[in-house]
């Protein structure tokens, strides 16, 4: 694992933002480092700090024969394999209490599921880790309410937080961006990241597999950072429609790029 200063990720030398990115699963290890090095090798090139994202088990699914996992020590490997192969940081989102130490044991970073952000016992849990704690705000959460969860990690011992915007529900099946919660949620004094490509969700469609717009994934990422955020999200592969999960809202991998060099002269119009 790495040791990384959460600090460096609000002022990176490069002055860019961070990038929290990589598939929404953990499909197998020759994918994985597959993605992994194509995303290195940008982030690298453009001088964007990374943290290497995959989730080793979904536990928030609609169908019940959804696609959850190929195994948690599995994949909590192939995320260790990532980090010691490519010397980046990674993350993984838990779920229960009980699996804070276990996935602490394989990734920098420990991810707070937006559904979650409430659970007082998780929230505690994962700070007791020692970890950095990146908690996504609810989609039925105002900003300003998440200083409470902020809260709970640092009055538990662990000053090592990250918020992550992921959108605000609007009617059943749709999300809205509420960029006004960006530099609201940084007075709290600690990072801010867009969730870019979970915000273009479309849930609970009849069909019972979540759709979503990845046409609009430039625009909210231009608008996150013209706002400010310290660090974007963004899940990629290298073949969407056949993704195990959330396809449906997946920036394609050869287009990745192309985005960020875009985003790099928003940030350089804006600070």
């Amino acid at each position: 694992m790495i040791n990384f200063e959460l600090d460096k990720l609000k002022h990176t030398t490069s002055g860019n933002f961070f990038l929290m990115a990589g598939p929404c699963a953990i499909e197998g290890e020759e994918i994985a480092m597959r993605i992994a090095e194509k995303i290195i090798t940008i982030t690298d090139k453009l001088e964007i700090p990374l943290i290497f994202k995959g989730s080793y088990r979904k536990a928030n699914r609609s169908k019940g024969d959804s696609f959850t996992g190929i195994g948690d020590e599995k994949a909590l490997k192939i995320l260790e394999k990532v980090g010691h192969t490519f010397g980046v940081p990674t993350v993984t989102d838990i779920h229960e209490s009980d699996e804070a130490a276990m996935a602490a044991a394989y990734v920098d970073v420990l991810q707070i599921p937006a559904f979650l952000c409430r659970q007082t016992d998780l929230l505690i849990a994962a700070a007791n880790t020692g970890k950095v704690v990146n908690i996504k705000k609810g989609q039925f959460l105002s900003a300003g309410s998440m200083r409470f969860a902020v809260e709970k990690v640092q009055e538990a011992g662990n000053n090592k937080v990250i918020l992550t915007d992921r959108g605000n529900t609007f009617g059943y099946q749709d999300l809205i961006v509420d960029y006004r919660g960006l530099p609201e949620m940084q007075g709290f004094g600690v990072p801010v990241v867009m969730d870019v490509t979970h915000s273009l969700q479309q849930p609970n469609q009849s069909s019972g597999v979540t759709g979503g717009k990845p046409q609009l994934i430039e625009t909210i990422s231009k608008a996150a950072i013209a706002v400010g955020a310290d660090g974007l999200f963004i899940e990629t592969h290298p073949d969407p429609a056949n993704a195990k999960s959330d396809g449906a809202n997946m920036l394609h991998l050869d287009l990745l790029e192309d985005l960020l060099v875009k985003l790099i002269r928003v940030r350089k119009a804006v600070i």
